[in-house]
């Protein structure tokens, strides 16, 4: 059979294949990022998109709360915590915890004086003080602008007891999460 190719040549030729036609327009606008479940290039690029716009939604739902903080759904806050944490970890510079620990003492404080049944009007003027103490402590480390922004925008619904005790779990909260997320 000298004019027909053989079968092992057959085998190692390429197959042409038509090219695949969109179905719609926005299969053509698609990008997909050549990434598989799990890996942590998706891993990385689901907390992009997770945490991009993480500092606006906070403080868009606290200036949607109808009423003082203490209206701000438990749930939704340890949502927006838990991907505001690993945001704050991430970002360059990254935030450290002795960053704002001055302001953590200063939180602590006012807890402190709010267990012991001191009224609103007693540490209202501290829980004030602390968006100065936050502004501070922003100027000086770029890596705390997010959660000055966040804390301050938090401290203006704070009116009653409750709100300064929602105020603390927010808190509490984004730096739990933060330091899962491995922050120092």
């Amino acid at each position: 059979m000298v004019g027909q190719p053989s079968s092992s040549s057959k085998l190692n030729r390429p197959v042409p294949r038509p090219s695949p036609t969109p179905s719609s327009s926005a299969e053509v606008n698609e990008k997909r990022p050549n990434t598989q479940i799990g890996s942590p290039q998706a891993k990385t690029q689901h907390r992009k998109n997770d945490t991009g716009d993480i500092v606006e939604e906070i403080i868009a739902t606290i200036q949607n709360l109808k009423g003082g903080l203490q209206t701000y759904p438990i749930r939704d806050l340890v949502r927006h915590a838990q991907a505001f944490g690993p945001y704050l970890r991430n970002q360059r510079p990254s935030l450290e915890t002795n960053q704002i620990r001055k302001f953590l003492d200063a939180v602590n404080q006012i807890k402190a004086k709010s267990l012991k049944g001191n009224s609103f009007a007693e540490i209202e003027v501290d829980i004030v003080l602390l968006k100065p103490k936050l502004a501070y402590s922003a100027a000086r480390q770029s890596a705390i602008k997010a959660l000055s922004k966040v804390i301050s925008e938090a401290i203006d619904k704070v009116t009653t007891v409750e709100d300064f005790k929602r105020l603390v779990q927010l808190l509490e909260a984004i730096i739990a999460y933060h330091k899962a997320e491995g922050g120092k």
